[in-house]
């Protein structure tokens, strides 16, 4: 792929350390382009090859000129904010333990599900990939994956603040607030604090489409679990299916939620009166 001196501006990608960035796959109709990267002028492109003879997908190896940057926080300050966030694997949701379930999921194992969900979601409608470079690292969907590690994680201190608590949405917003400030001091603050800290306001605040499609995640999580737990223990939980009943935002949120009740009908009608 020629490179003159036509140039297409890629999005910011001053938030990614180290000197050699991963290969990025793009797609291009015209192959005659160059790129720039607003807000590090230190980066730069030191190879393009196409994958195959005749085909538009080409890889693009991305590399900083200067020297690696300094990590944001210290070893120390990782290792306190890790041993932190162990508590998010052994902390049992709640809604589980009141319904009386034995051995129920712990907050990071419900997180975890929610990443693999965004991992393996179909195209987000009105999001153009291919103006985004399909950068992966810059992609919507590693976005959300993001957002679904973080969005639990100042749980790690308040613990699972649940309805049946009756904290306001007010005041559960702020206590979690105020915890997510206290992990990202013991982080050690910098570059990736700030990203914790904007991650979870932006799905705290539905602000954006990616976090749109991780609230439905958060949904669709919990009733599928709901559904497992159902089968498991014989119970049944509708409490879980009708608090989320018509609140899906995304089309995948929709598809998704209704496969599970689908499949939670059939389930009923076949069990024994």
């Amino acid at each position: 792929m020629a490179v003159n001196t036509s140039t297409y501006c890629a999005p910011p990608l001053n938030r990614f350390p180290g000197r050699r960035l991963p290969i990025v796959f793009i797609s291009l109709a015209s192959s005659s382009r160059s790129f720039c990267f607003p807000g590090d002028p230190t980066l730069r492109i030191v190879s393009v090859h196409s994958q195959k003879p005749g085909s538009e997908s080409s890889a693009i190896i991305l590399e900083t000129g200067g020297q690696s940057r300094s990590s944001s926080s210290s070893t120390a300050s990782a290792i306190d904010f890790l041993t932190l966030c162990h508590s998010l694997k052994t902390t049992k949701r709640k809604g589980w333990i009141n319904h009386g379930i034995k051995g129920p999921e712990s907050i990071a194992d419900h997180m975890y599900r929610m990443a693999l969900m965004a991992l393996i979601a179909g195209d987000l409608p009105g999001v153009n990939r291919e103006r985004e470079i399909l950068c992966l690292f810059r992609s919507n969907f590693y976005r959300c994956i993001k957002i679904a590690i973080v969005h639990d994680i100042a749980e790690a201190i308040v613990g699972d603040i649940t309805p049946s608590d009756g904290v306001p949405k007010e005041e559960k917003s702020r206590r979690e607030q105020a915890a997510l400030t206290e992990m990202c001091k013991i982080l050690g603050g910098g570059m990736r604090a700030e990203e914790i800290q904007e991650l979870w306001a932006e799905y705290e605040n539905n602000a954006s489409l990616e976090a749109n499609l991780v609230k439905d995640f958060d949904k669709v999580e919990m009733i599928l679990q709901a559904l497992e737990y159902e089968m498991e223990h014989g119970k049944v939980l509708d409490e879980f299916f009708l608090s989320t009943a018509g609140k899906f935002q995304t089309e995948i949120g929709k598809s998704w939620a209704a496969e599970i009740n689908s499949r939670r009908n059939s389930q009923l009608a076949d069990k024994p009166n």
